[in-house]
């Protein structure tokens, strides 16, 4: 019996002689496959789009050439502005009002009458054209942008590419006082040894001299692509990027959509929309034990009372978010019809998104931080565009198609990371809170002084604190 069982043994032995290392073989792999697949980052795809009028044509390669642009204005425009500004009609304040129910009309005269009859606009335009502008024709619609170079590049020094993105309600020409201490750091007292830049800003599509998409669905990840294909174009490989406000989505959305050509994201806005059971331990324990949830006490300072700075502050200043969202066409036809309109609309961000106190002041506390002239500007590139209809659907494209903003969230950004939190800022967003999505923050600054507008309002500060990111990447 024993002799009769050898072949069976032996068959069998033979068999698992097979059968183990293959199977060893298949789980190790499985093991490799999954241990790769979890380090492999997550990226938005790329995609292509066409924003163009009508249907995108079959044949002929876009013209991908870089036109010099200028801004021009003529006497025309000068006395359509002027009979629309003498003709405005003003509904007179509540006593004590200040800024509460949004722009105080009697305020709103004196900025009116300073418009009509002091704001030089033909003088504004020599500043704006004092910085090279450019158009380019991208996936059917003009994209016009500047590009500032450093006069002088010290001998070995690298010069960087930055990408600036702005907002809404601002423009291109939130940049122009932090351009010569990015470009030109030696000549304004910032001596950042290896750091230098050359700068590009581009006007989202629908803002200011930016053509305005033709098709519905134009959100930030459509915009993102848009000024990745611009900044191949003008020949750069790899990049920084830097935003605030619908700038921060936006190139955030570039780093998570193309990390091999991002080197650095700098923000100075931070979304991060994840609530879970984790998030509401943390904001429980936050006020009385702030460093068992990773909070510091400075995040305690800027987030507490919760309630206050995260619910009512919000809500207060987010009911232009909501119109927008929905019916922004409707709201948008008398703000492109009455210029005065316009100004209150979009300076009464500028009043309570620098600083939440402004709120109590009569003029909103507007001409502490910024001259007339230059948030007058700021304005008159919406008005002279007509663009302010297209800038506000831009929040119906992102939010109908994703209310939370969560499908950004899905994907981790794993470039260098750099946060500027300023105090004023509408909402604070703590370290430890940032690091859900991004995974490599190099830097986080818990900024002095300022708001919303941080290019615009403190433009040192956020010099400094891109030159410090940038320093610290490029010896990574």
């Amino acid at each position: 019996q024993t002799i009769l069982c050898l072949p069976r043994s032996f068959e069998y032995s033979q068999k698992n002689a097979v059968l183990v290392p293959a199977t060893a073989l298949g789980v190790g792999g499985m093991l490799v496959f999954w241990l790769r697949s979890r380090h492999k980052i997550k990226t938005i795809e790329m995609g292509d789009g066409w924003w163009g009028s009508g249907e995108r044509p079959l044949k002929g390669k876009e013209d991908e050439s870089i036109r010099p642009f200028k801004i021009e204005t003529s006497d025309k425009e000068i006395e359509d502005l002027h009979r629309r500004l003498e003709q405005a009609r003003y509904t007179p304040p509540l006593e004590g009002a200040a800024f509460h129910y949004g722009f105080n009309s009697n305020y709103l005269q004196k900025v009116v009458a300073y418009w009509r009859n002091q704001f030089d606009w033909r003088k504004q335009v020599e500043v704006l054209n004092k910085y090279p502008h450019f158009r380019t024709t991208i996936e059917g619609i003009d994209i016009h942008f500047i590009h500032v170079k450093p006069s002088y590049v010290p001998h070995g020094r690298a010069v960087q590419p930055l990408l600036m993105v702005h907002g809404w309600p601002g423009s291109f020409y939130e940049f122009y006082k932090i351009i010569p201490l990015l470009t030109e750091p030696a000549g304004h007292g910032l001596n950042e040894g290896d750091v230098v830049f050359e700068v590009i800003c581009p006007s989202i599509p629908g803002y200011g001299f930016s053509e305005a998409p033709h098709q519905k669905g134009f959100d930030t990840i459509a915009t993102a692509r848009i000024f990745h294909k611009l900044m191949n174009r003008l020949g750069f490989k790899q990049y920084y990027v830097q935003g605030g406000d619908w700038g921060s989505r936006i190139t955030t959305n570039m780093a998570q959509m193309l990390p091999q050509s991002v080197k650095g994201l700098h923000v100075n806005l931070v979304f991060v929309n994840k609530q879970g059971l984790r998030r509401m331990i943390s904001v429980m324990l936050g006020a009385y034990v702030p460093w068992l949830v990773g909070l510091t006490r400075e995040d305690v300072r800027r987030t507490y009372p919760f309630m206050q700075k995260n619910i009512y502050d919000l809500l207060r200043e987010s009911g232009y978010l909501h119109i927008q969202a929905t019916k922004p066409d409707t709201a948008g036809c008398g703000l492109n019809d009455s210029p005065v309109g316009l100004a209150a609309y979009i300076l009464e961000k500028f009043s309570t998104w620098t600083d939440k106190s402004f709120l109590h002041q009569d003029d909103g506390g507007l001409e502490s931080k910024y001259s007339l002239d230059e948030l007058l500007t700021n304005v008159m590139i919406y008005w002279v565009t007509s663009s302010i209809v297209s800038s506000m659907r831009f929040y119906k494209e992102n939010f109908s198609k994703d209310p939370d903003l969560i499908v950004h969230e899905r994907v981790g950004v794993y470039v260098p990371t750099g946060i500027a939190a300023f105090p004023q800022e509408i909402v604070h967003t703590p370290r430890v809170w940032a690091k859900q999505n991004f995974k490599n923050i190099i830097t986080y600054t818990y900024m002095p002084r300022g708001g919303h507008f941080a290019a615009f309002e403190e433009p040192k500060l956020l010099a400094q604190d891109i030159m410090h990111f940038v320093r610290k990447v490029e010896q990574l």
